[in-house]
């Protein structure tokens, strides 16, 4: 067997328990895991929405594996994403971790991170909490769609664009309407599960 044949018959095709997935995450286990207890989610806690605006903006122009690969080192990086401690990190702290490997190292993005810490507790305070600001672009609603195939999943809707538009005139960075889209199908504000993937049922 050749070298190349040798690893195409090692490359990872997906779990054998017999389940049908949607078709991005059948690249490596770690999307797999995150496919089946996290994607699409419906999620309510200020902290852990906190993460995923976060981690979302360091994805913009990479892959999302790229990022969860990553995950530990950033929660590591970021102070368990708690967003008050953010807040506060200087110029000596953007420094420090555009030397750490583990994590992504580009400075617009972790000074984005640091400024949209700021912003996300302004939100806190304004709407009792950032679970509050994030649904209500949807009154509270998951909104569920019914593809076929990954080709009909949208890269953004009128919905995100509306979010991108309110959080930029709010000063956040890396909140274009593509990142808000998947940051929305990441915390379940949208459900984007193809039909026949064993999480729509």
């Amino acid at each position: 067997m050749s070298l190349n044949a040798k690893k195409k018959a090692e490359k990872y095709s997906g779990p054998s328990d017999g389940k049908i997935r949607c078709g991005w995450c059948l690249s490596d286990p770690i999307c797999v895991q995150y496919h089946d207890n996290e994607w699409g989610k419906p999620v309510h806690d200020d902290q852990l929405l906190f993460e995923f605006l976060v981690l979302e903006s360091f994805q913009a122009g990479l892959s999302w594996l790229t990022v969860l690969k990553k995950r530990e080192n950033f929660r590591k990086a970021f102070a368990g994403f708690e967003a008050k401690k953010v807040a506060k990190f200087d110029a000596a702290k953007v420094e420090q971790l555009m030397q750490n490997k583990g994590i992504i190292r580009n400075r617009l993005k972790i000074e984005a991170a640091i400024n949209n810490a700021k912003l996300y507790l302004d939100l806190q305070k304004e709407f009792g909490s950032f679970r509050n600001y994030i649904w209500s672009f949807t009154d509270g609603k998951t909104f569920v769609n019914h593809p076929i195939t990954l080709k009909e999943l949208p890269a953004k809707t009128s919905i995100s664009d509306a979010m991108s538009k309110d959080m930029g005139q709010r000063g956040f960075k890396f909140r274009g309407s593509t990142i808000c889209y998947a940051f929305m199908q990441a915390v379940g504000i949208v459900d984007d599960h193809l039909e026949n993937c064993w999480k729509k049922k």
